[in-house]
């Protein structure tokens, strides 16, 4: 029998994740494209938790991943009044039962890793290729880029990301991603402008709240070379609507006055933490805006032919650091319905729906849930905020509920063991 044979739109980490995880289990040859005219630099930094790293494992590219991003574990929430409200290692449940913490990794580096394998593993990667249009026959679809080309395979994977083109064109074009709310403002700062006091507290996630919203700050490499830095609000959308021509030049507004915004918010923290805010929010030169959008619960994952991957299928707010974790999922569950030839296309998709709709919703919630602490608040709002937090804490380590996984099962989850 021949190979099959499946066009992947999109060379971020759910396409290249995809080409490197169809090859290993199934007869599928995959060829890539993907729409800039490079690999992407866009993004700053990701955290993948345990249920993420395992997969990259078994893809056989955690210890190339390892090598690049910071692994700590331990979360510190700061007060601007210099005390500690909370601390915890908020993945060692977990990392006790699968093997893997918690690593903070530059986007660009996770998709160098990624690409890396994928060229060694003989898989074609073509940039610069646009798609224009989708159609299908019996015998198999057919992808139209702008350059003229027309590529026929048995499937394509649509992992071209929340504003999918395979998507909105194909599959379910009623179904829109929608402004979540929020936006985010981050950059990565080079040790070197850092004094050591600053680095040596810098040993895992470091958050401090405050009255506009959430400044986190998380070393982003395994030396900690370089430190991300970001800052979550709640922001209304420009007068120009939620189109990406409208945030962009928002964007650049914000971007000017970040800068001095982040330097007033931190002006009068105390102790050695508002020393080192004061010293980071002075070491910031580049800053990118991200306005997070997320797609709404429910539409379509699939039609015919033609699956959707990762974001594409399910963008959800950050705030579950599970992005790059739930399209390895998708990834790795596809590999295994996919395995089989003989297996008819729509009844792997169905299944492939029926598995990971529950679990998508799960962690969509857990992330809209954990987006509320970036509200803005007042004085005595976010005097409450830190209480709340600090009591549930060491009420939490009273009872014992973070031996006993309290807000880690989703970290242990196998995808590999979905009944299929």
């Amino acid at each position: 029998m021949p190979s099959r044979k499946a066009i992947i739109l999109g060379a971020g980490p759910a396409g290249l994740a995809a080409a490197l995880r169809l090859q290993q289990q199934t007869d599928i040859e995959c060829t890539i494209y993907e729409l800039r005219s490079t690999p992407t630099t866009l993004g700053g930094a990701v955290g993948i938790p345990s249920n993420g790293q395992r997969l990259l494992h078994r893809l056989g590219v955690w210890d190339q991943a390892h090598s690049r991003g910071f692994s700590g574990s331990n979360l510190t929430m700061h007060s601007l009044s210099g005390s500690i409200v909370a601390s915890s290692d908020f993945v060692g449940w977990a990392r006790e039962r699968t093997g893997f913490g918690y690593m903070r990794i530059k986007r660009t580096d996770i998709v160098d890793v990624l690409l890396d394998a994928v060229q060694k593993a003989g898989i074609p990667v073509q940039f610069g290729k646009k798609l224009s249009a989708l159609s299908e026959s019996e015998s198999g679809v057919s992808a139209t880029f702008d350059d003229g080309e027309v590529v026929q395979a048995d499937l394509l994977l649509g992992c071209d990301g929340i504003h999918s083109f395979v998507r909105s064109k194909y599959v379910d074009p009623g179904y829109a991603p929608v402004y979540s709310g929020i936006s985010t403002l981050g950059s990565v700062i080079p040790a070197s402008v850092l004094s050591a006091e600053t680095l040596a507290q810098l040993n895992g996630l470091e958050s401090t709240m405050t009255e506009k919203g959430m400044l986190a700050v998380n070393p982003c490499t395994a030396g900690k070379e370089e430190v991300f830095m970001f800052f979550s609000k709640f922001l209304q959308l420009p007068e120009a609507g939620d189109s990406r021509d409208g945030w962009t030049a928002h964007g650049k507004e914000e971007v000017e006055s970040y800068r001095s915004d982040l330097r007033k918010m931190v002006e009068h923290a105390k102790g050695t933490w508002g020393d080192a805010l004061r010293e980071l929010a002075h070491g910031v030169s580049d800053v990118h805006f991200y306005p997070i959008y997320r797609l709404p619960l429910g539409g379509k994952w699939s039609r015919g032919r033609v699956v959707l991957v990762g974001d594409a299928a399910h963008a959800m707010s950050p705030h579950a650091g599970q992005g790059v974790s739930m399209a390895l999922e998708d990834v790795f569950l596809l590999a295994r319905l996919l395995k089989d030839p003989a297996r008819p296309l729509d009844e792997a998709f169905e299944k492939y729906d029926a598995i990971r709709r529950p679990r998508v919703d799960e962690i969509f919630t857990m992330a809209a849930n954990n987006a509320r602490n970036r509200k803005a608040t007042g004085t005595w709002g976010l005097w409450f905020k830190e209480l709340a937090i600090s009591m549930f804490m060491n009420v939490s380590w009273a009872l014992g509920l973070d031996r006993s996984g309290k807000g880690q099962h989703h970290l242990v989850y196998d995808i590999d063991e979905a009944e299929i």
